[in-house]
């Protein structure tokens, strides 16, 4: 377990602002971040992590899916552990849980639109309507001059429209966890949204987050802050310590340190090492390529950017691999830097950073509700 309270920093205002927390339930960790307006800004006043595998019996870093009780268990123990004093919260849920897809409607008035979306939605929603929930949001269009002639043209397109659905089981197991914390969050949104919020700074380009997890990787390219398309590969840090474990022998623990300790910085000495982490990126950069090339070949536009997120991340050399193979500017997501934090941790937070993105995500749009 990893935290630091920042209570005592910001003592004097402490009680007399009102403090939201962000919850990021991982599939292997839970991250928590409690911040506070002051003064027009977001103040940081505590944060922490959280392993899950120990409540199964198994290692950390090892992702796992808890009973809820478990996770009732694990998410009481790290507010208590990092001394969270509110229960006003925004929490975030995982990609997995959800079906995000985009489609395009027909012209129609604003009080049919709602129905037509369903109507579409239906033909990629593996189950009946009724058990999801569903939202949905147009995709503003692109600003270009338009002559008479073609303005025509342009009505008859019809929307882009995003569209998300999240099935009542998570949401009910979701719900389930917050309610047996006492916790009092007022939306649960998908991780993607609370990530771009996090670690996307308001401009016209098109950039790529690489969120590295322990049971897999998410994509998500986005374009003037909107989500622009979301892929799965279906492999995380975990598998790389799992072939570390089977492949040298030593058990999934020492594979798990060894990997944090050394990644593809070991030297000759750990050639092995490096070669079995590498084969494992290979594959997950080849996937990350090919949804980059078909994005720029289909919109006929460069990603400018490539911005890392998740804990996976962090393994030593990861950016070294990132910038050869994309071929652009690789940065670590710095969602941190949104907040008001003390000076002298500037290095702490930046290096946290990766790993926090979803829980500040959730906390900032939490703060935001507040008038």
């Amino acid at each position: 377990m990893s935290m630091f309270q920042l209570s005592s920093l910001f003592g004097s205002f402490f009680k007399k602002e009102t403090s939201v927390l962000g919850i990021d339930i991982g599939s292997s960790t839970i991250k928590i971040v409690q911040i506070k307006k002051k003064r027009g800004r977001a103040v940081l006043e505590t944060y922490g992590e959280l392993a899950l595998g120990p409540y199964a019996s198994i290692e950390v870093g090892r992702a796992i899916s808890l009973q809820s009780d478990k996770m009732i268990e694990a998410v009481k123990d790290i507010l208590r552990e990092a001394k969270t004093t509110t229960l006003a919260c925004g929490t975030a849920l995982p990609l997995s849980s959800s079906l995000i897809t985009f489609v395009t409607v027909p012209p129609v008035p604003d009080k049919q639109l709602g129905e037509v979306v369903a109507i579409e939605a239906r033909k990629y929603i593996p189950v009946p309507l009724n058990e999801v929930l569903l939202d949905w949001s147009i995709i503003p269009k692109e600003d270009v001059y338009v002559t008479d002639d073609d303005s025509s043209k342009t009505e008859k397109m019809g929307n882009d429209v995003l569209v998300v659905a999240i099935h009542n089981e998570y949401l009910n197991n979701y719900q389930t966890i917050m309610s047996g914390c006492s916790l009092n969050p007022s939306f649960y949104e998908i991780e993607i949204f609370s990530a771009i919020r996090a670690v996307m700074d308001q401009g016209l380009a098109t950039n790529m987050i690489i969120d590295f997890g322990a049971r897999s990787t998410k994509l998500y390219i986005v374009e003037r802050g909107i989500l622009r398309t979301a892929h799965i590969i279906n492999k995380g840090s975990q598998d790389i310590t799992l072939a570390l474990s089977k492949a040298l022998s030593v058990s999934v623990s020492e594979a798990e340190s060894m990997k944090r300790l050394y990644g593809l910085k070991g030297g000759p000495e750990y050639k092995e090492l490096t070669e079995i982490i590498t084969v494992n990126l290979d594959y997950i950069f080849y996937e990350a390529n090919a949804t980059l090339l078909n994005y720029q070949k289909k919109h006929s536009k460069n990603i400018s950017k490539v911005v890392l997120t998740g804990g996976g991340v962090l393994l030593k050399g990861f950016t070294d691999i990132a910038k050869i193979s994309f071929q652009t500017d690789v940065v670590y997501a710095d969602p941190f830097s949104k907040l008001e934090t003390p000076a002298f941790l500037a290095e702490e937070f930046a290096q946290a950073g990766p790993e926090f993105a979803v829980a500040i995500g959730a906390a900032l749009r939490r703060l935001g509700e507040i008038q």
